[in-house]
């Protein structure tokens, strides 16, 4: 089971010196979930994963996101996606952010973009996203390019940690992005 990742990178989160996140760039939301899938059957407990991704609007497709009591439910094209990983990761949000889109969001990564959101973050030419990825400890510098990768319909995949399970994480990940291109070439 590979993926295809261009990005793994270990952070150090800004707050809490003992607190990390591996970020992977995915290249669709099947990749994302096999992404987790993998993480879930390595050990990765899935409450510390998240996801983040770009919902196309096509006008052909009602997009909705809501709460009915302890169920949260979303309509759109990836409604199934984002249906089946909500459960697991622990955590769900869908924020329309200008000059990116509607963005969904997937797991304890939620809780930075509403503090980001609730602190008034977006300073810096931050959109709200890039403010919640430099409150998990991500430079400016590297914003851009993830800011980018969803802009461009591809996904996240973060897994926050001590260091020990974020470089577990990113091993696994790695791993599984080398077999996919020797499995391809």
């Amino acid at each position: 089971m590979g993926l295809s990742c261009r990005v793994f990178e270990i952070y150090q989160t800004q707050e809490n010196a003992e607190e990390f996140s591996v970020v992977g760039i995915l290249e669709s939301h099947v990749e994302a979930e096999k992404a987790v899938k993998l993480l879930q059957e390595s050990g990765i407990e899935l409450k510390k994963c998240s996801i983040v991704g770009k919902e196309n609007i096509s006008g052909e497709h009602v997009i909705g996101y809501y709460c009915a009591g302890d169920r949260i439910s979303y309509w759109g094209k990836m409604g199934a996606f984002w249906g089946g990983l909500w459960g697991l990761l622990g955590g769900s949000g869908y924020f329309l952010i200008p000059g990116i889109g509607p963005v969904l969001v997937g797991g304890t990564f939620v809780s930075a973009m509403v503090g980001a959101l609730e602190g008034a973050m977006v300073a810096g030419g931050l959109s709200i996203l890039g403010a919640g990825l430099y409150n998990i400890g991500i430079p400016a510098t590297s914003i851009v390019d993830y800011e980018t990768a969803i802009k461009g319909d591809r996904f996240l995949v973060i897994v926050h940690g001590n260091s020990q399970e974020v470089a577990e994480a990113k091993m696994i990940l790695e791993l599984a992005a080398k077999q996919e291109k020797s499995e391809l070439a």
